[in-house]
């Protein structure tokens, strides 16, 4: 499996909209079709970048596509509470896998509410939505923690993007993405921690 065009293309966009990188998040909305999987993944956006960087993206996005051919909405609702936790809980397994409960254990030491925030919302609410699959889900975290230059939670995430059904080529596929957008000591440091988590 490799990432396919279209998927390198969000990939680019999404990473572009965590650095706020505005001249490559328009040019990936403009150089194919959109769908309303651009959208999901806007929504995850806040997670790594914060709520004023996805208000930010969302006005880039409206400037930029305008009338002619709108993000497009899917217009699903939400699960009821009870669901998001369970399949925010089942998707935290996935990634996480036998260090789960040790994740869990260490985000609650940190600070209980910070754990429930990740739990409900990080996990419940936006990444175990429908819209994008888990295993694209976690490869634009990989690309987003590529950019902030997180090397814990991209080893988590790079592995986890595995645990997700990711060939284990594609995690170095959203790097290789990103060259001519990142400098080149953050993506030699990505490098590393790929090749060494992923192996």
């Amino acid at each position: 499996m490799t990432l396919t065009e279209d998927e390198t293309r969000l990939v680019r966009f999404f990473t572009a909209c965590v650095i706020g990188d505005w001249p490559v998040a328009r040019r990936e909305l403009t150089s194919g079709a959109v769908d309303s999987s651009w959208r999901e993944a806007l929504l995850q956006l806040h997670l790594f970048a914060g709520f004023p960087r996805l208000i930010q993206a969302f006005r880039i996005v409206d400037e930029t596509l305008e009338e002619t051919r709108p993000l497009p909405r899917d217009d699903t609702p939400e699960a009821p509470p009870e669901e998001q936790a369970e399949n925010g809980a089942a998707l935290f397994d996935s990634i996480y896998d036998d260090l789960a409960e040790s994740v869990r254990g260490e985000l609650m030491a940190y600070d209980p509410n910070l754990a429930s925030w990740i739990a409900d919302h990080a996990y419940g609410r936006v990444l175990a939505r429908p819209g994008l699959t888990p295993r694209l889900r976690e490869l634009l975290a990989v690309g987003a923690l590529i950019a902030l230059g997180q090397d814990r939670q991209l080893a988590s995430h790079a592995r986890g993007a595995l645990r997700c059904g990711a060939a284990v080529e594609e995690p170095g596929q959203v790097l290789e993405a990103l060259t001519d957008i990142l400098a080149s000591e953050q993506l030699a440091q990505a490098r590393g921690v790929i090749e060494r988590f992923t192996a």
